[in-house]
């Protein structure tokens, strides 16, 4: 991974923080060591695509989601502009909860 993607453990680590996950749990999820999970986290290590295919798939989004989240956040630090980076990070979070909502009503009907 090059450009725009050299913390992308930073993304992960909000996200598993925000979706309420502690890290050891995140680990079996993601069938990998605590440690390696903290080394991706703290941007050590960059994980492989099939990490990301299972954190998107534990977070219910797409990979690319989680790209974009990680450009965006190298952006506004390059820029000294994290408020920018947690507004458009709350609409997405935001958008996949209100998604996942009409989902679930849908299912009740």
């Amino acid at each position: 991974m090059k450009g725009g993607l050299k913390m992308i453990g930073d993304i992960l680590k909000k996200t598993r923080s925000i979706y309420g996950y502690k890290a050891k749990d995140m680990s079996i999820k993601l069938d990998i060591s605590p440690s390696y999970l903290s080394e991706i986290e703290t941007n050590k290590k960059r994980p492989s695509l099939d990490i990301l295919e299972r954190y998107a798939e534990i977070f219910n989004m797409k990979v690319s989601t989680l790209i974009l989240l990680s450009e965006d956040h190298d952006e506004a630090i390059k820029t000294n502009k994290p408020q920018e980076f947690i507004k458009r990070m709350m609409i997405k979070l935001i958008d996949v909860m209100s998604k996942d909502e009409v989902k679930s009503n849908g299912k009740n009907s």
